[in-house]
């Protein structure tokens, strides 16, 4: 019997972020201490067989990822690591501290599977994020999701999104660029064909420049909203291509309310995860996947709540796929779960966006 069962009440008996704090506060002290992570690791990570995809020009031990927004801080990434996750993705992080938008801020909605969430890039700043990271680093391929401060104006933004870069480009495996989040104004208008450009051309100037010191190129991945048009879709397939982005992440939380208008907190402003965007994210997901054509891989995203779900993914034409909000309704045996699924059902490939044989 998971051990989670008989924990989730407890959990969701306190506010949603109450909740959230007191998990993350626990993984990061077992973070510190070797004899829990190898606890950890033990009761989760052994559970999972080597199931290698190379991805971006990386090699991820296994396709079942953590999301952004679990560990914002990158406080607890050994011990979200050691679960059995072959990948985690540690922020959104920006420039300059920021406390997010106010409490209340996160909703559970147990009844549709949900969540919804306005927390605003609640960052300590990425001096704070970095001594974290550094000082205790994950064993797992590592991803660190990037933003702008919302303070930062939107005919700025580009400026916050290179300093990120600059910042944590030797710390990270790979780069995720959130222009999609709801939660801070304007953010959204990234998406669209003439800042998209702007931003991506200064991205890829700023990377060719970080590789060439660095010596090392590190990918990037660009972060969608399910609540695209399919020509907006289509258009920012292409110039992901045209500027030489390694990945997109499809997709983001939704600003619609595919939940029964009675249901409580339906009314509640943010950004909705979760089961009931499973549909719209996995349609993102095959649009994407038919735009790009085989052009840059695709991680899926949002309303991964099973084995199932998951390879309704890779059939959509995914190669990676992330949990977040599975993980407060299912528990860390969700992970276990989708890796197995996942190996069961996807055919042998070769060559970079496949499993290595």
């Amino acid at each position: 019997m998971s051990a989670y069962r008989w924990l989730r009440p407890v959990l969701f008996a306190l506010d949603a972020e109450v909740s959230h704090d007191l998990v993350l506060r626990s993984m990061t002290f077992a973070s510190g201490h070797p004899s829990l992570l190898a606890r950890i690791e033990h009761r989760y990570r052994a559970r999972i067989p080597d199931d290698p995809v190379k991805v971006m020009g990386l090699t991820f031990p296994n396709p079942v990822g953590l999301a952004a927004g679990l560990d914002k801080q990158a406080s607890a990434a050994p011990a979200l690591c050691a679960l059995g996750f072959g990948f985690v993705e540690l922020g959104t992080v920006t420039p300059e501290p920021q406390p997010g938008n106010k409490r209340p801020r996160m909703f559970r909605l147990a009844a549709d599977g949900a969540i919804i969430n306005r927390m605003g890039f609640n960052s300590r700043g990425l001096d704070v994020f970095l001594h974290n990271l550094r000082r205790r680093r994950p064993r797992c391929v590592t991803g660190i999701n990037i933003g702008k401060n919302a303070a930062t104006p939107m005919e700025r933004a580009l400026d916050d999104y290179l300093i990120g870069l600059r910042a944590v480009y030797d710390d990270a495996d790979y780069v995720t660029v959130n222009i999609s989040s709801p939660n801070t104004a304007g953010l959204r208008d990234l998406q669209q064909d003439t800042g998209l450009r702007v931003l991506l051309a200064g991205l890829k100037r700023c990377r060719f420049e970080l590789s060439d010191q660095v010596g090392r190129r590190v990918p990037i991945a660009i972060k969608i909203a399910p609540d695209l048009e399919s020509d907006e879709i289509a258009a920012i397939a292409r110039l992901c291509v045209e500027y030489g982005m390694d990945a997109v992440i499809a997709t983001n939380t939704t600003v619609t309310r595919p939940v029964p208008a009675s249901c409580k907190y339906a009314d509640e402003s943010g950004g909705l995860s979760g089961a009931p965007l499973a549909a719209r994210s996995t349609e993102v997901v095959a649009e994407l996947s038919r735009a790009l054509d085989g052009a840059l891989p695709i991680i899926a995203a949002g309303g991964i709540m099973s084995g199932t779900d998951a390879v309704e993914r890779l059939r959509a034409g995914a190669t990676l796929v992330q949990l977040y909000t599975g993980l407060v309704y299912r528990g860390p045996d969700l992970v276990a779960e989708v890796a197995d699924a996942i190996r069961r059902h996807r055919p042998p490939q070769k060559g970079d966006g496949g499993i290595i044989s």
